[in-house]
């Protein structure tokens, strides 16, 4: 993927970008002040005649879809200026809602042939290609994306914790001896990763619990799912945004079954995986029509089965006769604690590709609803089990 180079805007137009004052994410809001060639009145807004004349003259140095996007902008503004907030975004390779309303809002329909239509790409020009058409609904970003990526850094969050799941399933199958259905061995639980009622106040085990499969079966599908879908997120969307998404899935998964299931341990990925793929799923539902993945629906059914059997697979395996009494076999719960997050958080990540989060007012009340959610399990686990007299199974 290093053979596909992605000269930003900052790059095009060289020697006048040198003299803009980049702004950092959090700086002050206010416009600042533009150099005289480009603002001589000082205004906030510069001539889109200029920039569309600065964009002409380093054509050569634009990749030709970031050009045809910038053209586009010039091109959307009937009043014949452009926010130079907008303009210091683009010098900076970063683009604000209101870059994308003005291409959206546009008079000027993107001339060029589809990304899909192109021919001639390499090996990683396609990959590229395919994850954008995975995951994006928008031909403007898809276009964006493709010319951006540069797979530094590479989709390094899922992979890794995929790693770390397949080494702990490994580890702990050499030591128990069984490989399929571990959980039903004996000394099982004595691991000090699994989530255990009665050790509820050991707080890494809420989010541990990840690195500990039912078996072999239990394990697969959550790799598959991770690789085939939380992969292609991470490289559009990056990991800190994905690992978000995902370690939120995880801890309301477990914290869902210390509310809802409080007798019952909890082990594997599938909070963490259910979010992802809730949200993905969701994103495709609520941008039908822009989704170009092929086979769309077909693939989203063979999704929600396979899901579906998992979920089946761990309520039935909930409620088998346990190989430890009292204590039940791990919880179904965590699935829908990771499903609610994706639903909500995740897909308000998934629809505002490059976009500032702080910026989406859903995005605030989604957080909001997942702290009162963590509070309120946080105090339940510190208050109910007491009140409720709640005769727990006995430490591992």
């Amino acid at each position: 993927m290093g053979e596909h180079p992605s000269p930003g805007p900052a790059v095009a137009v060289c020697a006048e970008a040198e003299r803009i004052e980049e702004l950092e994410p959090e700086a002050d809001e206010r416009l600042p002040a533009a150099p005289e060639d480009f603002d001589p009145g000082n205004t906030g807004y510069i001539s889109s005649g200029k920039f569309r004349s600065l964009l002409e003259s380093h054509s050569s140095k634009l990749d030709p879809h970031k050009r045809e996007v910038l053209l586009a902008l010039a091109d959307s503004h009937a009043d014949g200026q452009i926010c130079y907030q907008d303009f210091v975004n683009l010098m900076s390779n970063k683009r604000s809602n209101s870059f994308r309303q003005a291409i959206l809002q546009g008079n000027r329909r993107l001339s060029s042939k589809a990304l899909l239509e192109e021919k001639g790409l390499s090996l990683s020009q396609r990959l590229i290609r395919h994850v954008a058409y995975e995951t994006l609904p928008r031909e403007i970003d898809r276009k964006w994306y493709y010319d951006s990526y540069t797979c530094c850094p590479p989709p390094w969050f899922m992979i890794t914790v995929t790693l770390l799941e397949v080494a702990f399933f490994l580890y702990n199958g050499v030591m128990l001896d069984q490989f399929v259905l571990q959980v039903t061995h004996p000394r099982y639980l004595k691991n000090s990763l699994v989530y255990h009622p009665r050790l509820r106040a050991q707080a890494w085990r809420y989010l541990t619990y990840i690195f500990m499969h039912a078996g072999v079966e239990h394990l697969g599908l959550n790799v598959v799912l991770q690789l085939l879908v939380g992969v292609p997120l991470e490289m559009v969307h990056g990991a800190t945004r994905i690992g978000l998404v995902y370690v939120a899935g995880v801890v309301a998964g477990s914290l869902a079954v210390s509310v809802a299931d409080m007798t019952a341990p909890v082990v594997g990925s599938s909070g963490g995986v259910y979010a992802l793929v809730s949200a993905h799923l969701a994103n495709i539902v609520m941008n039908w029509s822009g989704m170009k993945c092929q086979f769309k629906l077909l693939r989203m059914a063979v999704a929600l089965i396979c899901m579906s059997m998992e979920f089946g697979r761990a309520v039935w395996l909930r409620f088998h006769p346990s190989a430890y009494p009292p204590c039940p076999h791990p919880s179904f719960v965590a699935h829908l604690g990771g499903v609610a997050v994706g639903i909500t958080l995740g897909v308000v990540v998934l629809r505002n590709y490059e976009q500032r989060l702080q910026d989406q007012s859903l995005w605030w009340i989604f957080v909001a609803m997942y702290t009162i959610f963590v509070l309120f399990a946080v105090f339940w686990n510190i208050f109910a089990y007491t009140l409720l007299d709640l005769k727990l199974p006995p430490p591992p």
